[in-house]
This record gives structure tokens, sequence and C-alpha cells, in this order.
């Protein structure tokens, strides 16, 4: 499926790979920061002077400027590649469906494949920004801060190996949950779109029988559906909030009493106050990223069934096949029908056309009679195949 959706980065390739190296280095500046701030606090403490105290400021504020301009460039190429991706991924779509025979379209249902463009196309999208940069920030930025908080707070900064495992079974308890139930969505949202079709296309035949309160019926069960199933979703995500909240709230109590505890008994040999500040950074960095990681799994568990959607339309192989020797241009108006045979599909029974023999010659006006069903469409719609 990755596979076959990378087919349509194509000139974007560029922008998509620029994109988790600047967040890389994005990442290295924020997370040196809070280094640079702990020896500041270190220095001021030992009574150094504004030459000293300046030249960190100076440091930090090139260091501040760096990160900007890597997070600015990372969001500027993120977005290029995401919307290009998504632009070539409708376009390669779209290509597809022209091939299709009416047997192809039947099979998706012209509802599926518009919501197909659209709707999965975005979530694609959107999964794909996240993949991009996210999912490559916020792994960075767990391993370097708490490499960086191991170093700073030594013992203290194991409180995380123990709040990591908590998350990451919340997490998987989550995605889970919530997988079959948007696979039951996108399916729903299908419905919901066909109902709206058949009612704007028909509303001449919806009027003249006065069927409107039907319609208004169907349309209200239908999105009724689509409604307590993203409900059900959206319940079982928000479990993601106070679950994050929890660990944070957790780190930050730990921290902040048992460092203060060792900056008073150790006298500030073990821990000094330079020290706490960045710890305290570096368990706001590692949780943020945690709870990042945890937005970006969350877009990608919904996107994974709109993923699949979109490939089943770009791997559909039409029903239409030509010979080995086509013939691709007409050289007059003619149009013969030599003992023609045609049934919609391979397992019905019965012929919608049987042993046609039809012989129309260029400039000729034929009118074709004939009662509701008896295939006349089918036989207009023969010559274009």
């Amino acid at each position: 499926m990755i596979k076959e959706l990378m087919k349509s980065i194509r000139e974007y390739k560029r922008d998509s790979i620029l994109t988790p190296i600047l967040v890389s280095l994005e990442v290295v500046m924020e997370c040196i920061i809070p280094f640079v701030v702990a020896q500041l606090v270190n220095e001021i403490k030992a009574g150094s002077g504004m030459s000293v105290i300046s030249r960190y400021g100076l440091i930090l504020v090139v260091m501040a400027l760096m990160s900007l301009a890597f997070g600015a460039g990372a969001g500027s190429v993120c977005a290029s590649a995401s919307c290009g991706f998504a632009k070539n991924l409708r376009k390669d779509m779209f290509y597809r469906i022209q091939d299709f025979s009416f047997e192809n379209i039947d099979k998706f249902s012209t509802s599926s494949l518009v919501t197909r463009m659209t709707t999965d196309v975005m979530n694609v999208q959107l999964a794909f920004m996240m993949l991009i940069r996210l999912a490559i920030r916020s792994p960075l930025m767990l391993i370097f801060s708490f490499t960086m908080a191991f170093i700073m707070g030594g013992k203290m900064a194991l409180i995380f190996l123990v709040v990591i495992p908590i998350l990451g079974i919340g997490l998987f308890a989550v995605i889970h949950k919530v997988g079959p139930l948007f696979k039951r969505v996108f399916r729903k949202y299908d419905a919901l779109n066909n109902s709206i079709q058949e009612n704007v296309k028909g509303m001449r035949v919806v009027k003249s029988f006065v069927r409107e309160e039907y319609e208004k019926e169907k349309f209200h069960h239908a999105a009724e559906e689509v409604c307590q199933d993203f409900t059900r979703a959206e319940k079982i995500l928000a479990i993601n909030s106070p679950l994050m909240q929890f660990c944070l709230y957790v780190v930050m109590i730990f921290v902040l009493s048992f460092g203060s505890y060792t900056i008073i008994t150790s006298g500030g040999l073990d821990l000094d106050v330079g020290q706490f500040s960045a710890l305290l950074v570096y368990s706001f960095q590692i949780l943020n990223s945690l709870m990042m990681f945890s937005m970006v799994f969350v877009m990608v568990t919904m996107a994974a069934e709109s993923a699949q959607r979109i490939v089943e339309v770009l791997k559909e192989d039409s029903t239409l096949t030509s010979p080995a020797d086509p013939v691709e241009e007409v050289e007059d108006g003619s149009i013969d029908f030599d003992h023609v045979s045609f049934k919609y599909s391979l397992q019905a029974e019965k012929m919608a056309l049987a042993d046609i023999d039809l012989h129309i010659r260029s400039g000729e006006t034929i009118g074709i009679i004939g009662g509701t069903g008896s295939s006349k469409s089918s036989l207009i719609q023969l010559i274009s195949r």
C-alpha cells in the first residue's frame, strides 16, 4: 500500500526528504538551548560578570534564531510536499477512473469514488504531513531530550522509563479500539454521499412522486449513523489527553519534589539549580514529544483506512481490455455490429443484448425504439465502448 502511494510523490521528492533534515536540525537546536541556559544559571550563581553573561546571551539568541529558521523552513517545504502529494494522488485516481468500465464504476459506486478523491485524500495528506514532520520530530526530541536529561539529572531521568510504557500501552489500546470504527465510518460516508447524489440528481422525480419526506428520513438515518460512529471514536480518542496530563503531572511532581530535596540535602553538589532548571525543560520536551507522537498515531490510524480505499482504486484493473492489435482510428462514421452479444456481469444468467446484427452508414440518422428495459441505452453505450 505504501509503495503504491509513494508513486504519487514524484516531483515533490526533494521537499519530502528536505523536511525531515530541517526538522532534525531544529530539534538539535531546541535540545541544546536548555543545556546552555543551565550553564548560564550556574555562571550567574557563581558571580560571573556581564561579559560572560552577554556571551551566553548572544549564543542563546543565535541558537534560537537558527531553531526558528530551521522550523520555518521545515514548515514551508512540508506544506509544499504534502499538498503536492495530495494533488498528484487525486490526479492519479482521476486518470485511473477514466479507464474504468461501467462494471468498475458500479463496483465502487459514484458516491464512494467522490469520497475517496476528497475526504480520503485529505486524510492521507494530513497523515503524510505528520509523518515527514512530527513523526520525525517526536522520536528525535524524545531521544535527545532523554539523553540530555540523563546527563543533567542522572538517575532522576529514569522516571521517564516508567512513564513511557504507560503511555505506549494506552496508545495501543486506543488505536486497537478506534481502527475498526473508522473503517465502518468511511463505508457509511459512502452511503451518505450516495443519498445526497441520488436526491439531487433525481430531484424532479422526487418532487413528482412527493417523496421529499422519505428522502429526508433516508438522509437523516445515514447522517445519524455517521455521527454515532464518529462520536464513539472521538470519545475513545479523548482518553489521550487526560492520560498525557496525568503522566505530565506525575513527572513534574517527582522532579520538583525529589529535585528540590536533592539540592537542599546535598547543598547543590549532587544537583545544582542550573541542572534542575534544564531537567524541568527536558521533562516538558519529552512529554510534549510523546503527546505529538500520540497525535501522529491517531491521524495515521484514521488515514490507514483511507489509504487502503485509495489504493483499491489505483490498483483496480478495468474490465475493458483491448485485443493484441486494436483498431484505434475510425475511417468514417459508420457503425457495424456483427452478431454482438453483451451482458453486464460475467455472473449474469441472461444477456442484455443477444446476436445483434446492425449496420449504420456514415451520415444516416437511425431511431431506436423499444419499451423500458429493452436495452436501448446498452446498445448505444456499446458504440462508445
